[in-house]
């Protein structure tokens, strides 16, 4: 069978609390009409519905990738002293790339509820770093570090977050998301992230997720 070319790698279900209604029946249902081979599950902070995915995915003949849209600290996820809920974190789509990028993410999120929870459950770079083995990341959505710090005007900020992201997971291990919200703030991320992509040698990947603070 044909299989479609598209794959998404940033989907929330029901579980992204305050975020998502996609109900994970309707999900493989319709990547199954669209013909999709895989699918990836990446709800907020949580990973509530990741073996309910599996599980039906395997069933529906979709590969499930298992991921999480996780917060970082900006600092150290031991610091609950940032000024508000805006400041207190930044997002970043991690995807399990085999069992052992699984268990890792199981221990990041744990952490991020047990140790870093301020306003969310975070994580910091230290503890991505002690547990990035098998691990994919993607740049995310406006709340990413990187293209965060392109719409506030501070390329040097958004180079030197790649770089840290790259040094973290391996530049072959890392991806520039971008998408086409119709928001004036991601055409300028996109333009620059573009750019970004070229001078480091990172690649691209289009994705499609709503846009809530």
């Amino acid at each position: 069978m044909h299989h479609s070319d598209f794959v998404h790698l940033h989907t929330h279900t029901e579980y992204s609390l305050l975020d998502g209604a996609n109900q994970i029946d309707d999900l493989v249902d319709l990547a199954q009409k669209y013909k999709m081979p895989a699918m990836a599950i990446t709800d907020h902070g949580n990973m509530f519905g990741a073996v309910e995915f599996y599980q039906k995915a395997l069933k529906g003949g979709i590969k499930p990738i298992i991921g999480c849209e996780v917060y970082v600290a900006p600092a150290s996820r031991l610091d609950k002293n940032a000024n508000g809920i805006k400041n207190a974190s930044y997002h970043l789509i991690l995807l399990a790339a085999d069992a052992a990028g699984y268990k890792n993410l199981l221990k990041l999120i744990t952490s991020a509820h047990l140790e870093g929870f301020y306003y969310r459950p975070r994580i910091d770079k230290e503890i991505l770093a002690q547990h990035c083995k098998g691990l994919i990341g993607l740049s995310s959505c406006l709340k990413g570090e990187v293209p965060y710090k392109i719409n506030k005007g501070d390329m040097e900020g958004a180079k030197k977050a790649l770089s840290e992201y790259i040094d973290i997971l391996g530049k072959e291990n890392f991806y520039l998301e971008i998408m086409d919200n119709r928001l004036e703030e991601q055409y300028r991320a996109n333009k620059e992230l573009i750019s970004l992509s070229k001078e480091f040698g990172i690649p691209l990947v289009a994705t499609n997720e709503e846009q809530r603070e």
